[in-house]
């Protein structure tokens, strides 16, 4: 097999855990990057603890154990949290590192809103002579094995793909264990995906992340839902103010 396939190098991958699930207005209360320079081989994270300077309601505290007391206790403030964790992505772009996101637009698009709330930033300004090379094993799963019946939560993707995940809802935990999914994805599609780079599929994945998200749009019409899909990917453009 040629070594230099995206699944069997080395990979980086992020996750966070928030006060909620809506990217506009939730805050990161934690955060993780994990790097791993081969399969097998020991990953190195990098973790962070958010004091959001905001109530963390006791429904985010019930999936990831954080409190808003241990977090106003033990956590940073955002601003510097932000510039860190944007720093470090932007790290393993620079060497070309692959970065694994599981539901990217949700964790980017949230550590967008933060960097614009905190430092006067975005997501975009980082990354503008650099792209981030981001792999959702999400949309992936989802495309590659499109018929299967079932949820696609990483703890499902874990189940399926044979994945050990100790620790749920815990970034680190969580981000190692995207990593990991992505990697047997990448060796059960191999046919697929072997052929492509990291590039291509950051490319591809948007077309197909915005197919799924108009089948999803579709299915919640017919069930006479009003909910919106948002199609973008791996990150949710700025809501146009408010007139």
């Amino acid at each position: 097999m040629d070594m230099a396939c995206w699944y069997e190098g080395p990979l980086a991958a992020f996750d966070t855990e928030t006060t909620g699930v809506d990217v506009e207005t939730d805050r990161i209360v934690s955060a993780a990057v994990v790097v791993q320079d081969a399969p097998g081989s020991r990953p190195r994270a990098t973790r962070w603890l958010v004091n959001p300077g905001v109530p963390v309601p006791e429904a985010a505290t019930a999936v990831h154990g954080l409190t808003e007391e241990h977090l106003q206790r033990n956590g940073r403030w955002p601003a510097p949290v932000m510039q860190e964790i944007v720093e470090e992505l932007a790290a393993q772009a620079a060497v070309g590192r692959p970065i694994v996101v599981m539901n990217a637009p949700f964790d980017l698009t949230l550590l967008d809103r933060e960097l614009r709330r905190h430092r006067a930033s975005s997501l975009d300004h980082w990354f503008e002579t650099t792209p981030m090379l981001v792999l959702d094993p999400r949309v992936l799963d989802k495309h590659l094995d499109r018929y299967r019946k079932g949820r696609r939560t990483l703890t499902d993707l874990c189940a399926h793909y044979g994945v050990t995940l100790d620790g749920a809802h815990d970034a680190g935990a969580d981000a190692l264990a995207s990593l990991e999914v992505v990697r047997a994805v990448g060796r059960r599609f191999a046919a697929r995906l072997e052929r492509l780079s990291a590039a291509e599929l950051h490319t591809l994945q948007a077309v197909w992340h915005a197919a799924q998200a108009r089948g999803l749009q579709a299915w919640f019409a017919r069930s006479g839902s009003e909910e919106a899909v948002d199609p973008a990917w791996p990150l949710r453009p700025d809501l146009p103010a408010a007139a």
